[in-house]
């Protein structure tokens, strides 16, 4: 019995000397590898992308892509953006090509998926609101800043009545998402290349809040108050949150920023825009 076993233990150790050759990672089928990359977020998948030809082939299965795009993407390159899909692209290259903003409507509006979890984001600039008085440079001027994406807010030196409308049309996926003003007091300047702020025009917003408001077609209604307080930091203030049930159907919201008591002016306030955002990525902004 023990030259039995002598024997076979033998055996086992030839066969491990004696190997044709070893497994490595240029020898996992492709097919295999692309299944493993579609668990992944967009980011993960860039990252393993770049450890061979075989991950790097196999990062561009259509299936992996597919479920990473926002449903209505055909809506957005063609109708929204007037792009021309090429039935060669890829949806990795589609998918790229939609986490870059894109401006639409005479540019005062951006979208974007965002590059994690292909969530859908819409900003809107202070040019593509109503803003009371907004004609008159004794209470308002547009000032250009690389601190907003649009390249210019709106900044209120004074004025008694406050007030900044706007609504939206948009076919969004179904989904929960979440609007914001994006709102700073003091004039942001740059001074020997480092930012500095005025706070000279700021007043008044310490005797009553600003109200947020924000209405769907489906009779939605969120109204929010709040004291603005936030000297020299851009601050992402939440308005409130809408779901959408059906994507084939654009989604009519409204929204703005009020403050009509005209007891006292104020002043020093600098807007920026409107985000739209899916719910789930809101967690990631400051708010009041």
């Amino acid at each position: 019995m023990g030259a039995n076993v002598s024997s076979i233990d033998t055996n086992c150790d030839d066969g491990l000397n004696y190997l044709p050759f070893k497994t490595k990672l240029d020898d996992i089928p492709e097919a295999c590898v692309a299944l493993l990359l579609s668990y992944l977020d967009p980011p993960e998948i860039c990252k393993l992308s770049r450890i061979n030809r075989v991950f790097r082939d196999a990062s561009s299965a259509d299936f992996i892509w597919e479920p990473k795009l926002p449903s209505n993407y055909n809506y957005i390159l063609q109708e929204l953006l007037a792009l021309k899909v090429d039935d060669a692209l890829c949806k990795k290259d589609l998918f790229a090509k939609l986490s870059s903003p894109r401006s639409f409507d005479g540019g005062t509006k951006q979208v974007w998926i965002d590059k994690k979890n292909g969530g859908l984001c819409l900003a809107i600039s202070s040019k593509g609101m109503a803003i009371t008085g907004i004609d008159d440079r004794r209470y308002w001027n547009h000032i250009p800043t690389d601190e907003s994406r649009f390249q210019t807010v709106a900044y209120l030196q004074q004025i008694w009545w406050l007030e900044v409308d706007g609504d939206l049309e948009f076919q969004f996926p179904e989904g929960a998402y979440s609007l914001f003003f994006r709102l700073q007091l003091g004039k942001a300047t740059k001074r020997h290349k480092r930012r500095a702020c005025n706070y000279e025009h700021v007043h008044g917003w310490d005797l009553k809040p600003v109200q947020f408001q924000l209405t769907t077609a489906d009779d939605c209604l969120v109204t929010s108050r709040c004291y603005l307080d936030n000297l020299g930091t851009w601050i992402q203030h939440h308005v409130g949150d809408f779901v959408v049930k059906d994507a084939t159907v654009p989604t009519k919201i409204k929204y703005s920023l009020t403050q009509i008591d005209c007891t006292h002016t104020k002043g020093g306030l600098c807007v920026d825009s409107v985000l739209i955002c899916p719910s789930s990525l809101a967690k990631q902004l400051t708010s009041c």
